[in-house]
């Protein structure tokens, strides 16, 4: 049967396989690109409640454990653990340090048990999960009273110059799909968790030409894995085509990428409140 609460994405997402691989096989050149990835995990960091003193922390879709290492900074004495569905940025992860523990798992079923940590920090890894009520009640059931969930993604607008740019050349999907901010506000009101805030942040990267953003997006494991994308390689009189469009969108910085970032912060109540 299907759970009308937690409507599934137009067109679906990607099956978590190939996001797993593709994120796997970034893992060795992901940091060298990822300066929007830092930016927006560091904005987190700065929202978490100054009173948050936890003992356990889940670093969630850890990826090669830039977070890991912050936090085991921040709580020094708290025990960490890093979860992430692709198990090559695991282990890129554990050679560099940070948290004690590094556990191949999904948000929506988390391998933890109730009750079991303070801080669940997840910084743009939620929007590759088709049911985010899912990691809302998950997040509820492993936070001890009174735990954090702190997490960022991304929603419709992202990606939107490239996406226009491949609509007015063959209308095809080219760009991976997000849900809406307006889905994030429904779920997290409705969850079990307290919402302590919830913003919808623009950010705008500009790059000299097209093939820098595709580039990056690659080397990132971030590139359209999308069910329905086009299969083989791009032919290049359609490439020009891409071009042309794009340009119609270039700024004096350069061609830009707007990305429309989620971030949110959530408490699970303490005993006897909500």
């Amino acid at each position: 049967m299907t759970d009308l609460s937690r409507p599934t994405l137009p067109g679906g997402l990607p099956d978590k396989r190939q996001v797993a691989a593709s994120f796997s096989r970034a893992a060795a050149s992901y940091d060298s690109v990822a300066a929007l990835q830092r930016a927006v995990g560091e904005t987190l960091l700065e929202q978490l409640p100054g009173d948050l003193r936890p003992v356990d922390w889940l670093d969630l879709g850890s990826g090669t454990g830039y977070f890991s290492r912050q936090l085991n900074q921040r709580y020094a004495q708290a025990t960490g653990l890093a979860v992430d569905i692709a198990e090559g940025m695991l282990r890129h992860a554990r050679s560099a340090g940070g948290a004690r523990y590094h556990v191949v798992g999904d948000a929506e079923r988390l391998p933890l048990r109730d009750a079991s940590v303070d801080l669940v920090f997840s910084s743009l890894a939620v929007q590759w999960c088709e049911q985010f009520g899912a990691v809302l009640d998950e997040a509820h059931r492993v936070l001890r009273p009174g735990g954090v969930l702190a997490f960022t993604s991304l929603c419709v607008g992202t990606l939107q110059e490239l996406r226009d740019s491949w609509q007015a050349v063959d209308g095809l999907v080219h760009v991976n799909r997000f849900r809406r901010f307006e889905e994030y506000q429904r779920l997290c009101a409705g969850s079990a968790l307290q919402v302590l805030d919830l913003t919808r942040l623009a950010q705008v990267l500009h790059y000299p030409d097209v093939r820098g953003l595709t580039h990056e997006l690659k080397a990132l494991g971030a590139h359209n894995l999308n069910p329905g994308r086009p299969t083989g390689l791009t032919g290049r009189a359609r490439m020009q085509a891409l071009l042309q469009a794009y340009e119609g969108f270039r700024q004096p910085h350069g061609l830009p990428a707007t990305y429309q970032v989620v971030y949110g912060v959530l408490r699970k109540p303490l005993a006897g409140g909500k």
